[in-house]
């Protein structure tokens, strides 16, 4: 069963301050890197428990897609996949 994936604003702000980042040296790389990452997000309707669980949480619920060196990290129910946040691979993810 297919399931609605959604992304988070900070989400989406995460993910546009990587595109900055990558289009001071390339906007074309940065728009590359966008539709890549849009793309793997997608992906999750049919397919959000290939993601390995997220270390620092140990919640099955809530997983991660390693994307080049980054880590999209999601939370996955019944019916939906939300875009939690885009963080680089060497970053970890402090409790709340």
């Amino acid at each position: 069963m297919a399931r609605k994936v959604e992304w988070t604003n900070p989400a989406w702000d995460d993910l546009g301050g990587v595109a900055e980042h990558i289009a001071r040296d390339s906007e074309y790389y940065a728009a590359a890197f966008v539709q890549e990452m849009k793309e793997a997000a997608a992906s999750l309707a049919e397919f959000a428990e290939r993601g390995q669980i997220v270390p620092e949480f140990g919640d099955p619920s809530i997983r991660e897609l390693l994307v080049k060196s980054y880590r999209l990290v999601y939370r996955i129910s019944e019916k939906r996949v939300v875009i939690l946040t885009l963080i680089h691979g060497a970053q970890r993810i402090g409790r709340a």
